[in-house]
């Protein structure tokens, strides 16, 4: 199905506002990823571009820019975190629980949201069997923690047509792949509805930084500025801001002091408060009860 047969068209300003508990006005949405990057493919991203710009494989200059970001950067954010008292939903590649466990088990024993991200760092185009790589990513984080994830995160954010089918008959409950509303929506599949919980693709460490090659303190100027026009907005209907880290982005010494203050700074706000995916998602089911 096309989005548009998954989802109505209804301007937010034609919605009755949906109500936060007392005392809450915006809900700030940390998402970490953790991802597996396979040597024996072209890397997700680069951070150096190859002599005379013909990609090589195996790949080791970008490969162990993200390979820091597993051995320090998310330690470095891990602290952050737990220092500031959030806990994010960690979506992540579910064969990083077979290759960094004690990356994956580091997040259990915070407490955090583990949240499905294929297996590896494929797009879900490239994949000869979406539905297998579903099943299998969905079963390896199971396994691992204990508990089926209840969110989802495309390798890219990428999906196509097919996908959410796949992702609801595999128990998917929520996905953060698409960036069109400021409330969460409920999407319609082929098995049980599958509601699409806002997220964003400029507060995003990837956009601003690998991509946009902004300065460092980019990240808490436009965070800002977008967290002050939400916050004036949810005087009047409860607002959700999504914040994305990658460990090899978010978690190197130039950038964390940053990515701290945002944090920080937003939190010291009335009523605003930080949430994961399932939180966010139990609350928008009962709200619209």
């Amino acid at each position: 199905m096309h989005p548009r047969e998954r989802l109505d068209y209804l301007p937010i300003e034609n919605r009755p506002p949906l109500k936060f508990p007392e005392g809450v006005r915006l809900v700030v949405w940390p998402v970490l990823a953790l991802e597996e990057w396979d040597m024996s493919r072209p890397m997700a991203r680069m951070v150096i571009s190859p002599p005379q710009g013909q990609p090589m494989q195996p790949d080791h200059p970008n490969w162990s820019w993200h390979e820091y970001g597993m051995r320090v950067g998310f330690w470095r954010i891990r602290k952050m975190m737990l220092k500031l008292g959030i806990s994010p939903t960690v979506t992540l590649n579910a064969k990083v629980c077979e290759t960094y466990p004690q990356v994956a088990r580091a997040c259990l024993d915070s407490g955090w949201e583990l949240n499905a991200h294929s297996y590896d760092q494929v797009p879900m185009h490239k994949l000869d069997d979406q539905r297998a790589v579903i099943m299998k990513s969905m079963d390896v984080i199971e396994k691992f923690s204990g508990k089926r994830p209840r969110g989802w995160f495309g390798p890219g954010l990428t999906q196509t047509f097919e996908t959410l089918d796949y992702l609801s008959e595999a128990g998917i409950e929520y996905i953060g792949d698409w960036v069109l509303d400021d409330e969460p929506v409920t999407v319609r599949t082929a098995h049980k509805p599958v509601v699409a919980l806002p997220y964003n693709f400029e507060i995003h460490d990837i956009v601003m930084m690998a991509l946009q090659h902004l300065p460092s303190a980019e990240w808490h100027t436009r965070a800002l500025d977008h967290f002050n026009t939400l916050y004036a907005e949810s005087a009047e209907r409860p607002k959700i801001m999504a914040i994305a880290c990658h460990p090899y982005l978010s978690g190197v010494p130039h950038r964390i002091g940053h990515v701290e203050r945002t944090f920080a700074d937003i939190l010291a706000h009335d009523g605003v408060v930080a949430w994961n995916g399932e939180k966010i998602l139990d609350w928008y089911v009962a709200a619209r009860r």
